[in-house]
């Protein structure tokens, strides 16, 4: 299995590559890819950091396992393929940006327009079995994203973190608050959204606002 990043994530992740966690764990998926139905597809798996080099990253989001529909999945978190119905955590994502920033509810549910601006759409799993969550959980995948999550922290500024229901608050201990911005809200899954969690965070207009504080483009949501 090669991995797929660019320049500037491979310089930041090179001594995570050679753990050996992280070589059991690539086993692992291989594994999983042969004898088994996986998603994304494998030349996906690092999508998150392909469209989004380390760079340019501006805002991180947080999710927890890819799709585990067929077709679903492209390797970035909520996001789903072209011509692919949206999930309803996708469906409550679109309706608060509607609200919340006036865009019209999109017609593709595929968020590559948002890593290109510097969106980090990260699983905190890169990988399932098809038609079995939380399959490749605790497989080292975790391991993995926290590490990533701890290097923005420590390496760069002035990040907004938007973290989705409890899974993703959890993270906060890798955040240094004092450089980053939180943004935290209920998760836009369906149960969490109808007991009023979700709807009216204005997380896309805060995490603009504070971009602009910073004297960086706010993201065409």
């Amino acid at each position: 299995m090669t991995i797929h990043m660019p320049p500037s994530w491979k310089k930041q992740l090179q001594t995570e590559f050679e753990k050996p966690y992280f070589k059991e764990l690539i086993r692992f998926v291989e594994q999983e890819y042969d004898t088994h139905t996986c998603y994304p597809k494998m030349e996906d798996i690092f999508n998150a950091f392909d469209w989004c080099p380390f760079d340019q990253v501006k805002v991180v989001i947080i999710g927890q396992d890819p799709y585990h529909g067929a077709g679903q999945a492209n390797g970035l978190c909520f996001s789903v393929n072209d011509g692919i119905a949206h999930p309803p955590s996708l469906k409550n994502i679109f309706k608060e940006l509607e609200t919340d920033v006036g865009k019209p509810y999109p017609v593709s549910g595929n968020l590559e327009s948002w890593a290109k601006q510097g969106v980090l759409l990260l699983n905190a799993t890169l990988t399932v079995r098809a038609g079995k969550a939380a399959s490749h959980q605790k497989k080292g995948w975790e391991t993995f994203t926290d590490q990533v999550i701890k290097i923005i922290s420590d390496q760069k500024n002035d990040v907004v973190f938007l973290l989705w229901g409890g899974f993703a608050i959890k993270k906060t201990k890798f955040i240094d608050a004092t450089k980053h911005t939180i943004i935290t809200s209920g998760h836009p899954s369906p149960l969490s959204a109808n007991r009023g969690y979700w709807f009216g965070n204005k997380s896309f207009s805060k995490t603009n606002y504070q971009l602009e504080q910073v004297h960086e483009s706010p993201i065409d949501w």
